[in-house]
């Protein structure tokens, strides 16, 4: 019995230990972040009614979430008037969103 306490004693204590030693070299590893690439910019050209318009901006907004500093740019590339409202709509409601006219696509860069 005194065998079985402590192979389970150790075993614990090696799980604990390696807990320990993981958790200390994620947190240094993970300490200074991702450094802000400035300037970049995920482009979204829309066009007609853009029925997937939603889901490639939710997508966009994840990927920005592993860019810091990126910046979405919906490009209108002759949207109908409901489709632009609606990308009005999400570029507004996003904090580094725009949309542009495809024409002054060129000024945004």
């Amino acid at each position: 019995m005194l065998l079985l306490q402590d192979g389970v004693l150790a075993f614990l204590s090696a799980v604990g230990l390696t807990t320990i030693v993981w958790a200390a070299a994620g947190a240094l590893l993970h300490l200074g972040g991702r450094p802000a690439i400035p300037g970049l910019l995920l482009v979204l050209p829309l066009k007609g009614e853009a029925l997937a318009m939603e889901a490639d901006v939710r997508e966009l907004r994840r990927v920005q979430g592993s860019l810091p500093g990126a910046k979405i740019v919906l490009a209108d590339c002759g949207l109908t008037p409901d489709a632009q409202a609606l990308a009005r709509y999400l570029a507004d409601r996003e904090k580094n969103a725009a949309l542009v006219p495809a024409g002054e696509l060129t000024a945004e860069i």
